[in-house]
């Protein structure tokens, strides 16, 4: 239970970052951060009980470079919405495609991957789309960073009470 993640938002209600009771607990005890949120019972010790936090915000503001996504599987498929760039079908499984292939000096890079279910990429193949005559649906880049982007991602269906510290699903 000591491993279960807690929100840590800025002094601004800003989300930025996840640790976990132990390290909140420790933060709230030293007075660098108050509890906004309790709903996961209570840390008993030999001489007191102590709630365990779920969201905590810190006293002072903390100035952080902003969050950067890794290059992932995972992080493809959710920039992209777990749809098909080409066809637009949001089906099981998908599988990453190189745009411009990699024999025809494509890059392992953002601009570059889509997801793609198994029939576009098969009817794709080792072409570009003009060659293919296929589309793409929308242009490609790098995910949004933004911490709330990042959590909201990220947590939104597993911890139900920070819903109203994240925004809305867009």
């Amino acid at each position: 239970m000591l491993n279960h993640p807690v929100l840590v938002l800025n002094q601004n209600y800003e989300p930025i970052h996840v640790c976990q009771i132990r390290r909140a607990i420790l933060l709230c005890y030293q007075g660098k951060a108050e509890m906004l949120e309790d709903g996961l019972g209570m840390l008993h010790t030999v001489q007191l009980s102590v709630p365990m936090p779920s969201v905590i915000r810190l006293q002072h503001q903390v100035k952080r470079p902003r969050p950067r996504h890794k290059l992932t599987r995972w992080e493809i498929f959710h920039r992209d919405d777990f749809t098909c760039q080409y066809c637009g079908k949001k089906v099981q499984p998908l599988t990453i495609d190189h745009v411009v292939p990699r024999f025809q000096n494509g890059r392992h890079s953002w601009e570059n991957l889509v997801t793609a279910c198994v029939p576009c990429n098969r009817h794709k193949a080792g072409r570009t789309p003009e060659q293919a005559n296929m589309k793409l649906l929308k242009k490609l880049g790098p995910p949004d960073s933004r911490p709330m982007v990042v959590f909201t991602h990220r947590y939104q269906e597993r911890m139900p009470v920070w819903r109203k510290y994240l925004p809305e699903k867009s």
